[in-house]
């Protein structure tokens, strides 16, 4: 594997399955739909971040560290998959998320406590404020914290992305499947960039189309392709990559990061609905929003096989159960 060279520590269930989605396919009269179902990593309700961690805690405990320290926003599936890595490794965990405390902790800020975290609220500060504050707190109480930036979306959890093109790769081989696009969530970078540097070491041929979650193009384009450049150098790939190497489609922000609206819900109201199959409301509602709009508009062909990457996170529907039920609550 482009990976066998790098630490790494068992945390999920791989290979994650690849299904065919005839009912999804038919309501929208086309193309042929299949799905990566990395909802099924097994790591306290699974998801992609799970083969990230499987790197970055790897390396954290290549340094020693007893800790691991993260961010992100109330409802994030990272900082979930996170706490769930540090309690299967022994380790401790110190989750600085976004804002102030909420009125209700459910969805995956009440599994953040299950799962034994230590809960930073970053209040009227950034969030990189209070995390380096929570690090030097750690430091001080004599422990060795190891920082997992957001997402793990750096050149050591990124990787976890290469491994996972390699994955699928060998799952198509063996089905013989030919997806003409990947279709998937891109927001802080590193899934994107993994899959990229992943697939240019592989020769791997389908389009590879992230759909922006919460950055403008240029600004998605920029910083995947700065980390793909990254993870193809820890790979040990003579291999660069500049912003024209990386597809995205922009047009799907809504009303910004965590903010559903209509389309996300009508996404996630018809994958249940025909396949059974639970979308998230930040990451894969707003991605297959924008696929069904890509196919309603006659951007992506009826005659076409799609390949549609489920990141997971449903444990935060949880937390948007009245903007989910609009009318019907």
């Amino acid at each position: 594997m482009i990976t066998d060279r790098l630490p790494r520590i068992p945390l999920g269930f791989f290979p994650t399955p690849l299904e065919e989605l005839p009912h999804l396919s038919r309501v929208l009269g086309g193309p042929r739909i299949f799905m990566k179902r990395d909802d099924q990593t097994g790591l306290a309700g699974g998801g992609n971040k799970t083969r990230k961690l499987e790197f970055s805690a790897a390396e954290a405990l290549r340094r020693g560290s007893d800790t691991l320290v993260t961010l992100g926003g109330l409802q994030s599936n990272h900082c979930r998959q996170t706490a769930a890595a540090a309690a299967r490794l022994g380790l401790r965990c110190v989750l600085v998320l976004r804002g102030r405390p909420p009125e209700s902790w459910n969805g995956n800020l009440l599994l953040d406590r299950l799962l034994g975290a230590e809960i930073v609220f970053s209040g009227s500060r950034t969030r990189e404020e209070a995390a380096e504050e929570a690090l030097e707190r750690e430091k001080s109480a004599g422990r060795r914290p190891f920082f997992i930036p957001l997402g793990a979306s750096d050149e050591y959890g990124s990787v976890g992305f290469a491994a996972a093109m390699e994955e699928l790769a060998a799952q198509l081989s063996a089905s013989g499947l030919a997806p003409d696009r990947v279709i998937f969530a891109s927001s802080s970078f590193g899934t994107q960039a993994g899959m990229v540097a992943g697939a240019k070491a592989l020769g791997f041929t389908p389009r590879l189309e992230a759909i922006a979650i919460d950055s403008p193009g240029d600004e998605l384009r920029e910083a995947v392709a700065e980390l793909a450049s990254r993870v193809a150098a820890r790979l040990g790939l003579d291999q660069g990559f500049s912003p024209r190497d990386i597809l995205c489609h922009d047009g799907y922000l809504g009303g910004g990061y965590g903010i559903m609206g209509e389309p996300e819900r009508e996404a996630i109201e018809l994958a249940a609905s025909t396949e059974g199959i639970l979308l998230d409301p930040v990451y894969t509602g707003r991605a297959m929003a924008g696929l069904i709009d890509l196919i309603g508009r006659g951007e992506i062909r009826k005659d076409e096989t799609i390949l549609f990457w489920h990141t997971g996170g449903s444990a935060a529907l949880f937390a948007y159960a009245e903007e989910l039920m609009g009318e019907k609550a």
